[in-house]
């Protein structure tokens, strides 16, 4: 009896078969590529795309309606990145309250698969308050306000120095931002950044 090697289809389209990261290769050469760094807050954070269709309603889906199944995809976006020499990964953290809403980090899954392209392991030794409005407040005020939800976990022990930040949406770079400035702290002397799309700072 013959045997047949299953083979899905593109997530989007789904018409052809996928070849990377669960597309087609016509889909995957049309996602609004970014491929370069951006500066947002002093700091080059290199983004895989830019926040446009279909990418912002991938994005969407996969935080907000547990569409767990783009996961391949997503994190295949970062493979594309080409750092080197880095130690270990931190994904961006997300409040308590949030994890127990959504019932998992997004950027912790997302750089699953570029740790393991790296051989280096995935770091969290910040943890994050609950997120408070940040409406009527002025630019420094909402600086100083997501500065202040990020601290350090007392529990953690192991210690890197050369790290890269992933976090699936930049915008003003705020949060990376507060997140390099605790890694700091914590005796990170080379800190990058790389997230799966860009939106207009």
């Amino acid at each position: 009896m013959p045997m047949f090697n299953f083979i899905p289809s593109c997530q989007l389209c789904e018409l052809s078969p996928s070849v990377k990261a669960n597309l087609c290769l016509d889909c995957w050469r049309s996602l609004p590529w970014f491929k370069k760094e951006v500066l947002r807050q002093e700091m080059q954070i290199w983004a895989a795309c830019h926040y446009a269709y279909p990418m912002d309603r991938l994005i969407q889906q996969f935080k907000y309606q547990q569409q767990l199944h783009y996961q391949t995809l997503l994190s295949g976006l970062l493979a594309e990145v080409k750092y080197v020499g880095i130690q270990a990964i931190v994904p961006m953290p997300i409040s308590l309250p949030k994890l127990a809403e959504r019932g998992f980090n997004q950027s912790i899954l997302i750089a699953k698969t570029l740790s393991q392209k790296l051989k280096v392991p995935i770091w969290q030794p910040v943890l994050r308050h609950a997120e408070h409005s940040q409406k009527g407040l002025t630019r420094q005020e909402r600086l100083t306000n997501i500065e202040q939800q990020f601290y350090p976990d007392s529990n953690t022990h192991s210690r890197f120095k050369r790290v890269l930040i992933v976090d699936d949406v930049v915008t003003t770079g705020s949060s990376i931002h507060a997140l390099t400035e605790q890694l700091k702290l914590l005796g990170c002397q080379q800190i990058r950044a790389a997230c799966l799309a860009v939106a207009e700072g």
